[in-house]
């Protein structure tokens, strides 16, 4: 059976690494893999997505709404953007982190209240917690993307191992340890 996968973000949170990290795990469990990645103005904080389809037949990675199995939001109101996507059984792990889009920043809107009790209203299958204070508890506040993706590896069927196999393959040997901790304590989330 294919599955599918949304990594959604804001440029510079480090989505990519994450994708990274969820395709080799894929990979090493013997799936077709398909990965695609959207970037909108990624180094100025725009929206990010990165398409994942796994399975044993998968002819594109594009995933059409209503299609995800899974959607892995860095940030809540990326979380809402693309909730559409999801599947009506489908689960939402979203850091509860804001981050002010453009037209916040610059006047035009206010960021809205209630994002995740509006996620929550439609159904969904939610799991919002901040990653910002275990990722400075594991040793860093960049590796917020390694405890969501740890946070995420319990919603698969991929034994834990291939994934700290993932964590191991993708991050540099310098960053191993604070990865390897960060990743553990979003899977215990």
């Amino acid at each position: 059976m294919n599955k599918s996968v949304m990594i959604v973000g804001v440029g510079g949170q480090g989505t990519l690494l994450a994708s990274r990290i969820l395709g080799a795990a894929l990979l090493n469990s013997g799936f077709t893999v398909k990965l695609s990645e959207v970037h909108g103005m990624s180094q100025r904080g725009g929206s990010v997505v990165t398409y994942v389809k796994y399975g044993e037949e998968i002819a594109s990675p594009i995933i059409e709404k209503g299609e995800a199995d899974i959607i892995l939001a860095f940030e809540q109101l990326e979380a809402a953007r693309w909730l559409e996507y999801m599947k009506p059984d489908g689960q939402v792990i979203v850091n509860t982190q804001k981050i002010d889009p453009m037209s916040v920043v610059i006047g035009d809107a206010v960021y809205p209240d209630g994002v995740i009790e509006a996620i929550e209203a439609t159904g969904a299958k939610v799991l919002a917690f901040d990653a910002l204070p275990i990722a400075n508890e594991a040793g860093s506040s960049k590796a917020v993307n390694v405890v969501l993706i740890g946070a995420m590896a319990k919603y698969t069927d991929i034994p834990k191992e291939t994934w700290i196999d993932a964590v191991k393959e993708c991050v540099p040997a310098k960053f191993l340890n604070l990865n390897l901790k960060a990743f553990e304590l979003g899977y215990n989330c």
